[in-house]
């Protein structure tokens, strides 16, 4: 399945030239007057020509500018765009903020329909069902879906470990072997510490999953699954932000199908740990 034309542009940002940059950025926003737009008109509102937009088409997959057209058409039409889901400004209501945040994230949610393939999630499950020791790592920002990832899998009575400092997880790396599974979130992709320890990780025979925003980013070449987190950067909200909410619904969407591979044995250990967490409680 190709992935919704804009989001496959968000994701792919990152590789992006200088100029094709000028030419997505147009594109996400004003995908409803690019649909009306001939490829000479397009590279007219962009300051550059008909060729380079042509390259910047064949960077998403694409041969055709009509085809191109016609499946921003159909995207905006699936996702019913309404002005509420427009830049937040400066003036803004509060009320007119609650909408236009919801209604981002809510689209950038509905982008990993195309974005998670059903075939990542069952591998990535079946590395976790098949491994000795899991690892989550992540820094800064991405430590919290790592954290969040290991207390859920946690409570599956998995062997799972959490770390965000950059020397235990090298000191993690150097003992993993190919019974040993690490989860790394990056929402770059490109953190220098955390390519690291997976490289050294991967050398030792370690499987790797991967989070990050980016298609093509530096995680993604020593990685075994790569789950991609589109989002949509605006002047008032940094796209991390959304990235982080995507990544916490990848976890539940690879927990929930963790829990349903366990059978009646997931029930029994989730069981177990909410009755020791309610010991603890008055």
């Amino acid at each position: 399945m190709r992935a919704g034309v804009l989001s496959s542009i968000r994701t792919k940002y990152h590789t992006l030239s200088t100029v094709q940059k000028v030419i997505a950025d147009y594109i996400l926003g004003n995908a409803q007057e690019v649909i009306l737009l001939s490829m000479g008109a397009l590279a007219a509102k962009c300051g550059t020509s008909e060729t380079t937009v042509m390259r910047f088409l064949r960077k998403l997959d694409f041969d055709s500018y009509q085809v191109f057209r016609v499946k921003i058409a159909q995207e905006i039409s699936q996702q019913r765009m309404e002005s509420v889901c427009s830049e937040i400004e400066r003036d803004d209501t509060v009320e007119s903020v609650m909408k236009k945040v919801i209604s981002s994230t809510a689209r950038s949610v509905e982008d990993l329909r195309q974005l998670v393939r059903p075939e990542d999630i069952s591998k990535a499950v079946a590395l976790m069902k098949s491994a000795s020791r899991i690892f989550f790592t992540g820094l800064g920002a991405s430590s919290f879906i790592a954290f969040d990832a290991y207390h859920k899998f946690l409570r599956l009575g998995l062997a799972v470990h959490a770390s965000s400092d950059t020397h235990l997880m090298s000191i993690v790396a150097s003992h993993a072997g190919e019974k040993d599974l690490l989860f790394a979130v990056s929402h770059s992709g490109e953190s220098r510490d955390l390519i690291d320890c997976l490289r050294l990780a991967r050398k030792n025979g370690a499987k790797v999953v991967a989070f990050t925003s980016y298609r093509g980013s530096s995680i993604t070449d020593h990685a075994d699954v790569v789950f991609l987190s589109s989002s949509n950067e605006t002047l008032f909200r940094s796209d991390v932000l959304v990235s982080r909410i995507l990544q916490l619904v990848i976890v539940d969407m690879l927990y929930v199908s963790m829990v349903l591979s366990m059978g009646p044995e997931a029930v029994r250990r989730i069981n177990r740990s909410r009755l020791a967490v309610a010991g603890r409680k008055r």
